[in-house]
Order: C-alpha cells, then sequence, then structure tokens
C-alpha cells in the first residue's frame, strides 16, 4: 500500500470509470447476441421461404439466386462486426482488471478481497473459459460460430451453381466444391479473425 493516501475525488473517479466500464461490456455483450441472433433468424426465415418457394421450380432457382448471396453478405457483415465486438469487450476487460490491481493497494484487506485468483480473465489465467487453451477459445468465439454457418450458406450456393453447371452426372464433384468453398472461407475467416486480434492486441 502506498504511504501517501489517494485523495476521494481519484477514488471516486477510478469507481465510476469501473461503473461505466462494467455498463460498456453488459452493452457490449448484448450487442453481440443481438448480432448473431438478427442473423440467425434472417437464415431461418429465409430457408422456411426457400421451402415454399422449391414447389415452383422456375420460382425456386431465381429465388435461390436472391436470398443465397444476401444471405451469404449479411452473414459476413455480421460476422466482421463481431470480430470487433469481441475485441471491444476484451479491452474493457483489460480495464477493468487495470482498476482491480489497484483497487488491491487501497488496504491490506483490499488485497485479499481484489486478489487476481478471485478476478476473471484477463487476471486470472486459470479462469475455466480459457483452461481449453486459447486456439479454442478463438475459433469458438461467436464471431467464428457465424462464419461458420455463413460458410455453410456459401458451400450450399456453390454446391447449387456448380450441380447446374455440371448436370446431374456430376453431382458429386459438385458437392466437393461446395465443401471445399466452405473450407476455404471459414480459414479465410479464421486468418482475417488471427490479423485483427494481433493488430489490437499488441
Amino acid at each position: 500500500m502506498d504511504d501517501k493516501e489517494s485523495p476521494p475525488a481519484f477514488i471516486s473517479a477510478l469507481t465510476t470509470e469501473h461503473f461505466v466500464l462494467q455498463n460498456a461490456l453488459s452493452a457490449n455483450s448484448s450487442e453481440v447476441g443481438t448480432r448473431a441472433s438478427l442473423y440467425l433468424f434472417s437464415l431461418s426465415s429465409s430457408l422456411v421461404a426457400l421451402g415454399f418457394a422449391s414447389r415452383s421450380p422456375e420460382l425456386f432457382g431465381a429465388f435461390l439466386a436472391i436470398v443465397l448471396p444476401a444471405m451469404f453478405v449479411l452473414g459476413l457483415f455480421t460476422a466482421m462486426r463481431l470480430v470487433d465486438s469481441n475485441l471491444e469487450g476484451i479491452l474493457y476487460e483489460h480495464s477493468i482488471a487495470r482498476i482491480r490491481k489497484y483497487y488491491r493497494t487501497l488496504a491490506l484487506e483490499a488485497a485479499e478481497q481484489f486478489s487476481a485468483d478471485s478476478g476473471r480473465w484477463p487476471e486470472n489465467p486459470a479462469w475455466p473459459s480459457l483452461q481449453l487453451g486459447p486456439f479454442v477459445g478463438f475459433i469458438t468465439t461467436t464471431a467464428s460460430m457465424i462464419a461458420f454457418i455463413n460458410s455453410i450458406v456459401a458451400a450450399v450456393g456453390v454446391a447449387l451453381l456448380a450441380g447446374r453447371l455440371l448436370g446431374e452426372q456430376q453431382t458429386l464433384l459438385a458437392s466437393l466444391i461446395g465443401v471445399g468453398t466452405g473450407l476455404g472461407l471459414m480459414a479465410l475467416f479464421l486468418v482475417y479473425q488471427k490479423w485483427r486480434y494481433d493488430s489490437v492486441m499488441r
């Protein structure tokens, strides 16, 4: 503990900052959930509409050509925004951890009450969400989940297009092209997400 006691105005400003960061973190988590839900709801509604349109071969082709690209673009924008939202949440966590570190210097009792072991990540490296390692945490973000689903949407669209261009005799080849497209898009997203994390967290 420092010999010089911190002025009350500073402590008040610090606790206010802590409160603001907690509210910002809560709002950020709410935004992440809302954006992911909006994409999934839009995709589900589109799939239901495709089911109805499948009764008419002429309508189904045109409807499919419009809906799947639109859903893919929406999913792409959603995943990119979720990457930044996750990064914002990490920065809020770091700021809160920095304030908690200062709280530990205020009194002897504070060192126990605000110990790093009782804190969340990034203060406590043994936090349950990190026990499987950073790689698992990296590929299981909300952004990665949306990107994975969106890659499937793109894979289905490409497979259908390839099947129409190659003919019914090349169904297996068309499916493989679709799978390759989906895997390639997911790999590109993971590279993008890693680049964004490295550029912000370095």
